[in-house]
């Protein structure tokens, strides 16, 4: 019996998800050998999966998106780094959670990939979901040696709002060690850079951009590529268009064009990094989940990913999560056979989240009870 589901955000981390579904699987066959493996697709809960794996966790002081110091945390093991931008940059980190979609940075998340190189990682995983920016990564490329300068050579203020000012770009300074290092991109965001299905028009809302907010932060990066481009060439426009570059916020396309980055599949890297094709070949089901399966988990997200490779080593995939917006067709076609969802047991929605961990308990045992017993 193999567990590896994600978090159920807002109220269990992929490990206390798997804690609970231990617990209830034992309730109803006592002794059940059962292997946890929390996952993550790149985004909030990616050290945490990492370091549920067996990764070491490091604690720095970086900038957050605003400006004020925060901790943040990376996984590394040997000469491997899994770094989570939402730990720096994060929308969680905005004080009284008060979105700031022009102004807040990336500088932190830079700080963060030269902490990572400090400690000996000669490959990054860069996870990329959760952000509150939408900077084009230029904060972090300033934090990495970069520079950034208005018409009167000083620096740009922070934030993509900053880069309305930009007027040259200097990259001759980013930390020469990224030459000598892999840096991967975990990101299920296929997206460009700007235009109607760019950073700000599809994801700015999400950060607290109004309509006036989304029109500035585009033609704000759309001038940050033509800088850009002067500076080391058409490759940054050509990196612009390409799909990913527009994840966090841009994020993707500063460490393609700054940093030599490559974009994986967030669920496929992390499967890989964490050991899950070893954990599956001695597994008999998986059960998977997160705190809301939908249409959305069919694109990228942990589920679908963990179901795709059980499906393909022809391992039953069960499902757990907070609850279920899929029709049971759908679940098939993504190769889990079926769901439990919290909801069946606590259908207000307050409760269910307050009450995660007993209900997911019982749920598991329901689940061992039609499966196992």
């Amino acid at each position: 019996m193999l567990v590896a589901a994600d978090k159920f955000k807002g109220s269990l981390t992929a490990a206390q998800v798997a804690e609970r579904v231990t617990a209830g699987l034992r309730q109803v066959v006592p002794g059940l050998r059962v292997e946890a493996l929390p996952v993550a697709d790149g985004g909030d809960g990616t050290v945490a999966a990492a370091v549920a794996a067996g990764f070491e966790r490091r604690e720095v002081p970086v900038t957050g998106p605003l400006g004020e110091t925060v901790t943040a945390a990376f996984a590394l093991r040997g000469g491997t780094a899994v770094v989570e931008m939402a730990e720096a940059s994060g929308l969680r980190l905005l004080p009284g959670g008060v979105p700031a979609p022009l102004t807040a940075t990336t500088y932190g998340t830079g700080e963060l990939l030269r902490a990572a190189l400090d400690a000996g990682a000669r490959t990054v995983v860069l996870g990329v979901g959760g952000s509150a920016t939408t900077d084009g990564g230029a904060g972090m490329l300033a934090a990495l040696g970069a520079r950034f300068l208005d018409a009167h050579g000083e620096p740009v203020g922070p934030g993509g709002g900053g880069l309305r000012a930009l007027a040259t770009a200097d990259l001759s300074g980013l930390d020469p060690r990224f030459a000598d290092v892999e840096l991967v991109l975990a990101s299920d965001v296929d997206n460009p850079l700007t235009g109607p299905q760019g950073a700000p028009a599809v994801f700015g809302p999400q950060k607290g951009a109004g309509p006036r907010d989304v029109e500035v932060l585009d033609a704000a990066l759309t001038r940050y590529v033509a800088v850009l481009v002067e500076a080391v060439g058409p490759r940054a426009a050509e990196a612009a268009g390409s799909a990913g570059a527009g994840g966090a916020g841009g994020v993707g396309y500063g460490a393609l064009v700054g940093l030599g980055a490559v974009f994986r599949p967030g669920i496929e890297l992390m499967l890989d990094l964490l050991g899950f094709r070893e954990a599956l070949g001695r597994a008999t089901l998986v059960i998977t989940g997160e705190g809301s399966l939908d249409e959305q988990t069919l694109h990228g997200k942990a589920p679908a990913g963990v179901a795709a490779a059980a499906r393909a080593a022809g391992v039953e995939v069960v499902a757990v999560c907070g609850r279920l917006e899929l029709t049971p067709q759908a679940l098939r076609r993504a190769g889990i056979s079926r769901a439990y969802p919290l909801t069946d047991l606590e259908p207000d929605p307050a409760r269910c989240v307050a009450l995660a961990g007993p209900l997911l308990e019982r749920a598991a045992a329901a689940l061992a009870r039609d499966l196992l017993a």
